[in-house]
Order: structure tokens, then sequence, then C-alpha cells
């Protein structure tokens, strides 16, 4: 039986879920190994867990080994769910039940990239603050409202906690460090990472808008923003220019200068981006999605889907049926 003490390693146990995100999982494990090089002891421990005790492909097609099956955890264990792609494929009965079963025991459990859906699948995120990769945003929201989501690099909320993806499981993982270990400690196992800019659970995980659009206005960036904030019900742009003190042909030539379309192709683009997303993540009807992103017409939300795509709604749900794929950003269509 395992030393349960407090002076014994605390132990990581890393869920291994089909097609999960190699990054993901490398920033959550790395940090430990480096903070048990750096004290010269064995702070922590871990072990690589699966549904069935075999191997899984990550989403780069490499396989990983495990240790296990689903094991019973003690309570000053943390468990960490690593998915990425195909999120709702690998949330099986068996994993949704297990972690509803160990969680009762108040151990922390963590996600990594789109391991928030499984959570809040388990119904471990009710009423809790969390946050997800931005691409899966706009389906989770629909799915989970009873989840305060938001747009950090990670969140923490007691003993649940997530992370957006990407190299953001280094930032949660130096937190969980420097409140166990002191904030040195936690500078020293980042300086072992080359990690020089340490994120915490108030920055976001995107980009700015001037950043993501190679545009650095701060009027166009303002009517961006509202733009993408505003896609159920879309503003005209003469409202959106008033906004900002500019006439509408002075927003028509800011649009066209910087980004070499109108304000209403791009408004348009944005919502046809989520409407995507909705399509391929969620299974919202075609006529629920429309809405969603501000078409009252079905037939105007075909023939706007099918100018941009080459596709109709009804076939894009049906092509990308479970397969992950991820939507274009719209500031990078041309």
């Amino acid at each position: 039986m395992k030393n349960d003490s407090l002076d014994s390693p605390r132990e990581f146990l890393f869920l291994l879920l089909d097609n999960f995100s190699m990054i993901s999982y490398a920033c959550a494990i790395e940090p430990l190994r480096l903070a048990n090089r750096a004290s010269d002891r064995k702070l922590y421990g871990w072990s690589l867990i699966s549904e069935n005790g075999r191997a899984v492909r990550c989403s780069n097609g490499s396989y990983l080994g495990v240790d296990s099956e689903l094991p019973s955890v003690r309570f000053r264990d943390t468990i960490v769910v690593c998915s990425g792609v195909r999120v709702k494929e690998s949330t099986t009965p068996g994993v949704i039940n297990w972690l509803r079963r160990e969680s009762r025991k108040g151990v922390k459990v963590v996600g990594t990239c789109t391991g928030a859906y499984v959570l809040a699948k388990a119904g471990l995120l009710n009423g809790k603050r969390a946050t997800i990769h931005w691409e899966n945003r706009d389906s989770f929201v629909e799915e989970f409202p009873d989840v305060d989501l938001c747009k950090a690099v990670f969140a923490v909320d007691r003993n649940r906690l997530t992370t957006a993806g990407g190299v953001s499981s280094i930032d949660l993982m130096l937190q969980v460090i420097a409140e166990e270990q002191g904030e040195e400690f936690a500078a020293t196992v980042a300086d072992q990472l080359i990690y020089n800019s340490i994120r915490t659970d108030r920055d976001a995980q995107r980009l700015s808008i001037p950043s993501r659009i190679g545009v650095r206005h701060p009027k166009l960036a303002a009517v961006i923003q509202v733009m993408e904030e505003n896609i159920e019900e879309p503003i005209s742009p003469s409202i959106l220019a008033k906004n900002e003190g500019m006439s509408t042909r002075q927003l028509e030539r800011l649009f066209r200068r910087y980004l070499d379309r109108s304000p209403k192709r791009y408004y348009m683009e944005i919502r046809l981006q989520r409407a995507r997303n909705l399509l391929m993540q969620t299974d919202m009807t075609v006529m629920d999605v429309a809405i969603a992103c501000g078409f009252g017409s079905p037939s105007h939300f075909s023939k706007s889907y099918r100018s941009l795509y080459n596709t109709t709604p009804y076939r894009e749900r049906g092509a990308h049926s479970g397969s992950g794929c991820q939507a274009k950003v719209a500031g990078a269509i041309r």
C-alpha cells in the first residue's frame, strides 16, 4: 500500500484519451520532472493510465504506453485528463463514471487542452470557472451553460484546474509548484524550461486583435472586437462607425486599406467561422446554428456559407461528422 503521508511525493495520474494533445501533455509533465531535478529529491511522482490499460494514440499519430488501466486514487493524488481533437469520441461512459467516482474523494482534477469538456461532461465543472482551447469555446458554451467559461490560458477553481492547450500547461504547473514549493523554486523550474514569460490565470489565451490581423490601428481593433462579441445579433456598419466616432465611409476605407474587404464582408466571415465551429463540434440543428450566428433565414445562411466554404451547412455537417477538423480563422481568409 502506498505511503499517504504528507512527506511522500505528490502523485499525478495522467489519464490519456485517444487523440490527446502531445504538447499539452508534455508541458504538464516536464515541470514535475524538472522540479524533482532542481530539488535533488522526488517531490512529485506520476503514472500514465488509460481506460483499458493499452497504449494511446495522440493527435500527432504517435503511441504512448501506459502503466495501468483506471485505478483507485488517494486524496492527495491529482488526476490530469489529457485530451485533444475529437474529444467527444474519447469521452466514454467508462471515463465519465471513473471521474465521477474518484472525484468524490476530493482529489484535484486537471483538464488540459479540451480536457475541460471531459470534466464538464462528468458534471465536475458546474458552477465553476474553467477554460478550454478557443476553437472549442463556442460549442462548449452551447453545451455547458452552467460552467463559468473564461478566455484565460488556465483557470483554477478550488480543486478543478483547466488549461487552454498548447504550452499553457506549463503556466498552470508552475503555479501549482509555486504554491507548494515557493515562487523562487518555481522560477528555477521555469529557467530550466527556458520559459521566461510566465503567465497567470488573468492572461488571455489568444493574441490581441492587432497581433492576429497584423495591423495596429486602435479603431479597427475596437470595431473587430465589437463584431466578435456580437454574433447572434449583428450590429450595422453605420452604428459600428458611429460608436468609434467615424462615418460609415471612413469605416469602409479603413477595412479596405488594412483588410482588403468591406466591414460587412469581414463581419460575415466571423459569423460563418462561428457557424462552422458549431456545425463541426456540436449536435445543434443547422437552423439553431443559423440563429446563433445572426441568420434569420435558412436560405440566406446556406447561400452565405456556400459562398465562403464552397459547400452547404448540411453537407459540411455530414462530411466532417466526428472529424474534429479545425475551422479557418476569419482574419486569415483571403
